[in-house]
């Protein structure tokens, strides 16, 4: 069943010691066109995540979103600096000395104090993309199930509009004999009125007759619909992304509607032509959110 190109897709997890979240957000586009809204320790990943998704997603504008949710940890290994304390305690000893301050030192009062206790600098490194890439793909996951319940929705809206298409395309089939009855009447009458009780060239009559038949009669062009509405409803049964090969086929379809309302001469099928474009436009206007 084909995909509708719009969708959403979340997914979490641990990374470095964090929390990592990323989201995915697809609508209509041509062609696949991929955005990245990542932190920056993750760019490295941007080729490998590109394509990932290329390799699932045939059409759509997709933006990928990723946030810390709990940041990793990067703290270094405990540095003490002895040398600072001890200058601290004499300095403080010193003091007493001289103002002849009661009071002992506070061992918390020392550790706060500025280079006495720390971390040692840690150097960056790079994330290990096993982690966050197998977020991606759970999002990937959510997404393309999203996709796939609008396609089903999609698909039962497209064909609603064939079917009514084919209706109307049906009654039009049956009245096209009725219209050249009617038409090759209507011209006997003209010409006998015309005539005005003369004498009536029956073999001149039926080659008019005979040459309004042929620029009247729509039969390829009713067969050339109904091939198209059957290659249509085929491709809406294939798996794949049909998005492009719809959009050609409701052109064609179009051309032969237009083709039938203008040798029509006929208002019923008129007016059955502009019902039928109107499903038609119907069609075309849903088959741009599909894959």
């Amino acid at each position: 069943m084909p995909r509708s190109m719009t969708g959403f897709g979340t997914a979490e997890g641990s990374v470095s010691g964090g929390r990592l979240q990323i989201e995915l957000r697809s609508v209509n586009h041509r062609h696949f066109n991929l955005q990245l809204k990542v932190p920056a320790e993750l760019m490295p990943l941007e080729a490998e995540v590109r394509e990932r998704l290329r390799a699932r997603i045939a059409r759509g504008h997709v933006t990928v979103t990723a946030r810390w949710t709990e940041a990793p940890v990067r703290a270094g290994a405990l540095r003490l600096n002895l040398v600072r304390a001890r200058e601290l305690v004499d300095a403080v000893r010193q003091l007493q000395r001289a103002l002849d301050l009661p009071g002992d030192l506070d061992i918390g009062w020392l550790v706060r104090q500025p280079d006495v206790l720390g971390a040692e600098p840690v150097a960056e490194q790079p994330l290990d993309a096993v982690e966050p890439l197998g977020i991606l793909e759970r999002a990937a996951d959510a997404l393309q199930a999203m996709r796939d319940t609008e396609g089903v929705a999609l698909v039962r809206e497209l064909s609603n509009h064939l079917a009514a298409i084919e209706v109307e395309l049906g009654w039009v089939e049956g009245r096209a004999p009725d219209r050249l009855v009617a038409e090759r009447d209507r011209l006997r009458n003209a010409v006998a009125t015309l005539l005005d009780g003369g004498r009536l060239d029956e073999s001149r009559l039926a080659q008019e007759i005979a040459l309004l038949a042929e620029r009247l009669d729509i039969a390829e062009e009713i067969a050339r619909l109904k091939t198209h509405l059957t290659a249509t409803r085929a491709a809406l049964a294939q798996q794949n992304a049909v998005g492009r090969q719809l959009g050609f086929l409701g052109q064609e379809m179009l051309r032969e509607i237009n083709t039938i309302g203008s040798k029509a001469n006929d208002l019923s099928i008129t007016q059955a032509v502009i019902r039928m474009k109107g499903e038609l436009e119907k069609f075309r206007e849903q088959v741009e959110n599909l894959e």
